[in-house]
């Protein structure tokens, strides 16, 4: 996952270099487009003023080392060349001097208003440019070694679905999130029609550029129960085993597998089942149970771990269903229709209920607030 932010080496900050009143603010909100050259902001500093009239001071002795010391003061001060020669045309002095943009771009962090005491130091907003931008994205520790500069990236966005972009990893940051054991890492994207805006959500694939033989299994028949990764092996005459087995790279649809599997092993390809538990103690089936009519829709507290708009799927660790014998683990789930599939994002904690379907699936049928008191009937 990851999210859309301005490129920062095009993002301008703007401070003032000298004390004073903000006396007419031209951009009236976070958001609002500017262009190089547009009037930003205008200054009533006492600073400013003094710095003008040593100017004409210098002007009328016709002292030209003078004139050349109170003209740099003033680009000091970043005031533009053009009001620096008006200044001298004039021969007068300005009580309020309008600053301008220095680029193209959208106002962020508009912090001042018209009357606003501001100083040095101040930011008082920024300017960022969308034509091109960042998206930063986090991997997992394990993951670390198998990106590299350069390697492709495709990106999908929820609010425009069916479109993919695509780009190349460009930065890699140097450290770890020490809490959640994530690395970032920095993809740039070409933005001529300004569809992708800062902060939104992205889902990121990056492609490993390995040669090597691996060993995969469908990532649907994996099952994650937060201790341990397991699949279940299918031995034949409807005899079935639940082993560990140690991941690696992963996609969408794929997962490897370093140990526990052999090259062969039929395993069961889709994790919509349900475990007793005793399996999880001993890691053998003793029977496969499906819901009967009496239980045939549960609610279960969960975090959704990853979405797959594309299949209308997630992936959601849930805890233990105590009513169909189920230990807690990862599992996808499809959704139901009418559930706004857009509030299931990452990281997001819920309750679901989840129902068999009639071809034998495990689909979310409702949800609720985590904190929410169960409905009577429901369970």
């Amino acid at each position: 996952v990851g999210y859309v932010k301005y490129d920062e080496n095009k993002l301008i900050h703007i401070h003032p270099r000298v004390s004073g009143w903000v006396d007419q603010l031209y951009v009236k909100a976070t958001g609002d487009p500017t262009r190089r050259g547009e009037p930003l902001y205008s200054l009533y500093s006492p600073e400013l003023v003094n710095a003008q009239e040593e100017l004409l001071l210098a002007l009328n002795r016709n002292n030209k080392q003078l004139i050349q010391a109170a003209e740099d003061r003033l680009k000091a001060l970043q005031i533009p060349h053009s009001f620096i020669e008006q200044i001298k045309t004039s021969k007068t002095v300005s009580q309020a001097i309008t600053f301008y943009s220095p680029q193209d771009g959208f106002i962020d962090n508009l912090n001042i208003r018209e009357g606003f005491y501001v100083q040095p130091g101040t930011t008082l907003f920024s300017i960022g440019a969308i034509d091109r931008v960042w998206v930063e994205a986090e991997i997992f520790e394990r993951q670390a070694s198998l990106v590299k500069q350069g390697q492709q990236v495709s990106m999908m966005l929820d609010y425009l679905p069916g479109i993919t972009w695509r780009g190349r990893v460009d930065y890699i940051y140097p450290t770890l999130d020490s809490k959640t054991r994530t690395l970032r890492l920095r993809v740039v994207f070409d933005n001529p029609e300004k569809k992708l805006l800062p902060n939104m959500f992205a889902q990121v694939l990056i492609y490993s550029e390995s040669d090597e033989a691996m060993l995969v299994i469908p990532r649907e028949a994996l099952i994650r129960t937060g201790a341990q990764d397991r699949v279940v092996l299918a031995l034949g005459e409807g005899r079935f085993k639940s082993i560990e087995v140690k991941v690696g790279r992963q996609d969408r649809e794929q997962v490897e597998i370093l140990a526990g599997l052999e090259e062969g092993e039929k395993v069961v390809a889709s994790a919509q089942f349900l475990l007793d538990s005793e399996s999880s103690k001993t890691s053998d089936f003793k029977r496969m149970q499906a819901p009967s009519a009496a239980t045939e829709s549960a609610w279960v507290a969960a975090v959704i771990t990853a979405q797959f708009s594309d299949t209308r799927k997630v992936s959601v660790s849930h805890e233990a269903i105590e009513k169909w014998n189920m230990m807690a683990m990862e599992m996808h789930f499809s959704v139901a229709s009418d559930i706004d599939f857009a509030t299931l994002k990452p990281g997001t904690e819920l309750q679901i209920e989840i129902k068999k379907t009639a071809a034998g699936v495990l689909e979310i049928i409702n949800t609720r607030n985590q904190k929410a008191t169960p409905v009577e009937g429901l369970e």
